[in-house]
């Protein structure tokens, strides 16, 4: 295994996987070198929409397919916006439609009540239809703001605030934001179970190469 493709057309995505996998010597590709369309996000859980994503891009590729979904769940909003995070204001919003939805939801909603937390799932598949794929969720636990701060990162950050930090998410220096995140946490666990699951341990190396089976 020497390339994995990356469901996902978030450069920034792309470079942080890109990074996990160079120690490795893995490629990490963009869905976009295959895909012309994207896989249709029909699940109702963030490890579903995964599992979808990365068979998809499995299926049109050929290669084994790491995909991930996250998303903001409000308790005050029985978990919404959730999966439907980024179309919370309907297809094609932009963050700051659904940041505004968000507030407007929650107008009514005193501080103590305005608990929320990001989510996100890793599906790696090692062919479409792989019925062993590996799966790890994580999540980041916050508030949400009456009013947005801070001008760093995207989405809902601006209205999540991080109680150990006291700062939003968008206010966050980017290595304390990359350390603490659902996202970060969620590679973090991957990472583990990809050295659990898929290298070989050194006393089943191959007698001839000495080299690790994958």
């Amino acid at each position: 295994m020497d390339k994995i493709v990356l469901a996902s057309g978030n450069a920034g995505k792309l470079k942080e996987f890109s990074q996990l996998f160079s120690g490795w010597q893995i490629a990490v590709l963009p869905q976009s070198d295959f895909l012309e369309q994207e896989a249709e996000e029909t699940g109702l859980s963030f490890i579903e929409n995964a599992l979808i994503k990365a068979r998809h891009a499995s299926r049109v590729s050929g290669l084994p397919a790491l995909a991930d979904d996250s998303g903001l769940a409000v308790d005050a909003l029985d978990g919404a916006p959730g999966i439907y995070s980024a179309r919370f204001a309907g297809v094609g919003a932009s963050d700051e439609d659904n940041n505004r939805k968000l507030l407007e939801s929650l107008e009514d909603v005193p501080t103590e009540k305005r608990t929320a937390a990001f989510h996100c799932a890793l599906a790696f598949v090692r062919s479409a239809d792989d019925p062993v794929p590996l799966v790890c969720t994580a999540y980041w636990p916050g508030q949400i703001l009456s009013r947005a701060a801070g001008d760093q990162g995207f989405g809902y950050d601006p209205l999540f605030y991080v109680p150990s930090e006291k700062l939003s998410s968008a206010q966050l220096p980017r290595e304390v934001k990359n350390r603490l995140s659902h996202r970060a946490q969620a590679v973090k666990k991957f990472e583990q179970l990809w050295h659990e699951e898929m290298v070989v341990p050194d006393n089943l190396r191959h007698a001839n190469t000495g080299k690790k089976l994958i």
